[in-house]
């Protein structure tokens, strides 16, 4: 009786066995990403790029100075915009290049 039990110990841990080791195996495959040969990032390099303020002091969609109050702003591809208020988020994003647009041309805040 007691081989037949540590028999079938001994065969289910090579069963289970591979299972375990393919689980280490994909991990370390996770871990690390290989850099192009060009020498360009990876798409998803895990790095955490911060935002930029686009610095606007004009909301782009009414065309009001925006007031620190009342402030409300939006991340958009890397670049953090201003509004005068939240509503105005929503119709910038129904077509985010035409209200870019009018920033660029528009006064901007001080960098000090």
């Amino acid at each position: 009786m007691r081989k037949l039990l540590f028999s079938a110990v001994l065969a289910g841990s090579f069963m289970i066995w591979p299972v375990f080791t393919c689980a280490q195996e994909q991990d370390k495959g996770q871990q690390a990403m290989p850099m192009p040969m060009d020498g360009r990032e990876p798409a998803d390099s895990g790095v955490i790029k911060k935002a930029v303020n686009a610095g606007n002091v004009v909301c782009p969609v009414t065309d009001e100075r925006i007031d620190e109050n009342t402030k409300a702003t939006y991340e958009y591809q890397g670049k953090i915009y201003n509004f005068c208020c939240p509503m105005c988020i929503d119709t910038f994003k129904s077509d985010p290049q035409k209200y870019i647009k009018k920033i660029e041309g528009a006064p901007q805040a001080n960098a000090d």
